[in-house]
């Protein structure tokens, strides 16, 4: 279970707030949050395994104190990146799910095998001798994936895992996400992907002013995007 007690952010140069302080707590195990660029969507999913820091507040995963153990919430709590390149660091896809698994997986043979495996189960099974910089934008986003699932973590929140991707890809991610089974939180800009969960936030300007069925707060979202282009324009 994740829990927000208060919790906030503020830009570490002007003290300007960037998430005001906001209590929930996440049990569905399908969450999505939508909500316009620099609303602070991003910084709300950074906050449940420890990429940001609250000012003031606490984030618990599982009881675990962000702040305290963010070690032990990362083991927990999977990232997936918008962009893949953020993540994969070794050179080929082999070795970049081998290194996820040099905590659990002591013996390099053992690792071979784990990782040939986990390949296998993402659709990259005949990628492992690939340079990770050869792959398409989708496969990458795919062995990101499996160097995540590997680490085999009870949550894995996704920072909008889909954005980069084309249509073919975008719906392949997707899928492969929304059949986890375990707890997500996405964050997205695809609304149709954003109804295909139990619960969603709608961030702006700080702050979470909407929660509950997903189909409610793409309507508010709408609503709400709708009224400040008009009060732009206006």
């Amino acid at each position: 279970m994740i829990e927000f007690k208060d919790a906030a952010v503020v830009a570490p140069d002007t003290g300007v707030p960037i998430l005001h302080p906001t209590s929930l707590v996440l049990d569905e195990q399908r969450i999505t949050i939508i909500g316009a660029n620099g609303s602070g969507k991003s910084t709300l999913a950074r906050l449940i395994n420890g990429l940001a820091l609250p000012v003031e507040g606490q984030v618990l995963v599982d009881g675990l104190d962000t702040r305290k153990y963010g070690s032990r919430v990362r083991r927990k709590v999977g990232f997936l990146f918008t962009d893949p390149s953020q993540q994969l660091i070794m050179p080929t896809a082999l070795e970049d799910v081998m290194l996820s698994l040099r905590r659990s997986v002591r013996s390099k043979d053992e690792r071979v095998k784990a990782a040939l495996a986990a390949l296998e189960d993402i659709g990259l099974g005949n990628k492992g001798d690939v340079s990770v910089n050869a792959l398409s934008g989708g496969q990458r986003q795919l062995l990101a994936l499996a160097g995540v699932l590997t680490a085999t973590p009870t949550i894995v929140v996704a920072d909008e895992p889909t954005t980069l991707l084309d249509l073919r890809w975008k719906a392949h991610v997707g899928a492969l996400l929304h059949a986890l089974p375990i707890q997500l939180v996405e964050v997205t800009h695809d609304l149709e992907a954003a109804t295909r969960a139990q619960r969603t936030l709608v961030v702006d300007d700080g702050a979470v002013v909407f929660d509950g069925n997903p189909d409610d707060a793409v309507a508010h979202y709408r609503d709400l995007m709708y009224r400040k282009t008009v009060g732009t324009s206006a």
